[in-house]
């Protein structure tokens, strides 16, 4: 490894001796020589070389240019997708922009959905419907750029990213990412840059899950309202902070999915990263609070349907909605800001 750190080495010297006109006391004038010289500076995994052009004026020298050239001393570690996303894709560059765009998607229907049960923490996957609405969910999104996917931790969440990306005219593959341990981190390692580029991190994080229902998960909705009393049960899903026994309340669910929300998922809107979040009713609810600035008594009447997608625009700080379809069966019509706009002409001139 070393030898050939020395042979990329002495490439790059050769290579600037070619590159950086130079020359050793070479007349330029009565009274003014030019100078070259080359330094070598060994620096941490790669090897530093430096080409000065300086000018002898009478005694005294000028230093008029220097390059650099770096040479690896071994392979150059693969980019973090989270942390280094690729600079040169012409239609992924929002790291340039101040404006980021942010879609929340509730899964699709899942079979305990279909069935009237109490979900929660339960890992339930979806049903034929909530595949298909995953599918068209990743239609009405297609011409939206998408630069990172945060999930929560239960399959139904996972399923509708993944079947929704699928849709995407950009056609990058979500990769969920496996860093929980080192040998973990080493064993899901992508070793071609150009695989980097045309992949979109998933993150996967439990604060992101449903709100635990506790001794009513499992449970039929109606059979339970019927044995406890349709207010008692309805004080247990629609209050803001009375959970349900053994469970959380819609404040506990705010809690960690808002301090997930802020601590992990809005420094990257602020880096100019295009998110999606694929999570449940509540701690969506819970995101909306905190983005719409409502109330605990607004929040409780919030609906979302499931495998709708909202828009919201990220810029100088603030959270601006841009479009949310209604209900299932209508094709909302997304309020495209001009940067959106262009990214969806980009996406019609250069892909199919």
């Amino acid at each position: 490894m070393i030898f050939l750190a020395f042979r990329m080495a002495s490439a790059a010297i050769n290579q600037a001796i070619r590159t950086v006109p130079f020359h050793c006391y070479s007349e330029r004038s009565r009274h003014e020589k030019e100078l070259g010289c080359v330094s070598f500076r060994p620096s941490q995994n790669c090897f530093k070389f430096e080409v000065q052009r300086s000018f002898r004026i009478g005694h005294g020298i000028e230093t008029r240019t220097t390059t650099t050239i770096k040479a690896s001393a071994s392979q150059a570690p693969v980019a973090d997708p989270v942390l280094n996303p690729s600079k040169s894709d012409s239609l992924d560059s929002p790291k340039k922009s101040k404006e980021s765009a942010l879609i929340l998607l509730r899964h699709g229907e899942s079979l305990w959905n279909e069935k009237n049960l109490f979900t929660g923490c339960v890992d339930v996957p979806l049903t034929k419907k909530g595949v298909e609405e995953a599918i068209e969910a990743g239609k009405r999104i297609s011409n939206i750029p998408v630069d990172m996917i945060y999930t929560s931790a239960l399959i139904r969440a996972q399923m509708t990213a993944m079947l929704a990306m699928t849709q995407h005219r950009r056609k990058k593959v979500p990769i969920v990412l496996h860093d929980k341990s080192e040998q973990a981190r080493q064993w899901s390692k992508i070793f071609s840059e150009d695989t980097l580029k045309q992949s979109i991190p998933v993150v996967t994080a439990w604060q992101l899950n449903e709100r635990m229902y506790g001794e009513l998960q499992g449970l039929n909705k109606q059979e339970t309202a019927e044995r406890y009393g349709k207010e008692l049960v309805h004080e247990w899903r629609r209050s803001y902070d009375i959970p349900p026994p053994n469970g959380e309340s819609l404040e506990m669910c705010a809690e960690r999915a808002l301090a997930y929300f802020k601590d992990q998922i809005e420094p990257q809107l602020q880096s100019g990263k295009h998110i999606m979040i694929a999570a449940h009713g509540n701690s969506l609810r819970s995101i909306i609070m905190y983005l719409d600035k409502l109330t605990s008594q607004e929040v409780i009447s919030l609906e979302l349907s499931t495998g709708v997608p909202m828009l919201y625009i990220f810029k100088d700080g603030k959270f601006i909605r841009r479009g949310s379809p209604a209900a299932p069966s209508e094709v909302g019509v997304y309020a495209y800001t001009k940067k959106l706009a262009n990214y969806r002409q980009r996406l019609d001139d250069m892909l199919p």
